[in-house]
């Protein structure tokens, strides 16, 4: 279990704050196939170079992405899939907080049209 204190908690707040940012979690989600580069990664996200490069040395910095130079390019590659699971988590949890407000929201819909 985790500890309250501020020093205990810090990295994981530092944690989830690399995770909080939607560039980021592009280029995560396109490496989840495994190793790419630069153009790699800028073709399956979207993103420009220097933002993709930005991005990386934050994740790299982190310690979720890791350098790979082979010849004249540098792959990036996860090093921890667990990433993923986490990111599932969030996803399945949303998910049921959609499906709930969804349901209020036809609920609401129904006794506004059952008043008329």
């Amino acid at each position: 279990m985790l500890s309250a204190s501020p020093a205990a908690l810090a990295p994981v707040a530092n944690y989830f704050k690399v995770l909080s940012e939607v560039s980021r979690l592009q280029v995560l989600c396109s490496l989840k196939s495994g190793a790419k580069n630069v153009t790699e990664i800028m073709e399956a996200t979207g993103l420009g170079q220097a933002n993709v490069s930005k991005h990386l040395k934050i994740l790299a910095q982190a310690g979720m992405v890791t350098r790979q130079p082979q010849g004249v390019s540098v792959y990036y590659e996860i090093t921890d899939p667990l990433i993923f699971e986490l990111c599932d988590l969030v996803c399945d949890r949303l998910s049921t907080h959609l499906d709930i407000q969804s349901q209020q929201l036809r609920q609401l819909q129904e006794l506004r049209h059952n008043k008329s």
